[in-house]
């Protein structure tokens, strides 16, 4: 007579990698943003890390749309550049790949010059 094991039980999928800031990238966009709260443009953000995006947004109220995402898509490092400002009507501001060189899209926007 043999003894049957029970089958082991199935693997469960990985669920998907997300991708999301690090460090350096969260300190360089929170730099910004703390700036821009100072001078009473911006209010509120969200962080939203997706399979293939970490998304930045940038309120100027809560409950709001926001007026602007900063997006890391890593797939695109090798062709126009992972980091990406895009705007309150979803056009692409600023794209390459430093992301300190992207955000000064977002800087030279909200200075104004003193007349």
């Amino acid at each position: 007579m043999t003894i049957q094991t029970p089958a082991p039980f199935p693997l469960s999928p990985q669920p998907p990698e997300q991708v999301h800031f690090d460090r350096h990238e969260l300190g360089a966009i929170l730099t910004l943003y703390g700036r821009m709260v100072a001078l009473g443009e911006w209010r509120d953000y969200g962080i939203t890390p997706l399979r293939e995006v970490a998304i930045f947004s940038i309120f100027r109220r809560t409950a709001e749309y926001p007026l602007y995402r900063i997006e890391k898509r890593p797939k695109l490092r090798g062709r126009q550049g992972m980091y990406a400002v895009i705007g309150m009507e979803g056009q692409v501001l600023r794209r390459g790949h430093d992301l300190r060189q992207v955000l000064l899209v977002l800087e030279r926007k909200l200075i104004r010059p003193i007349e």
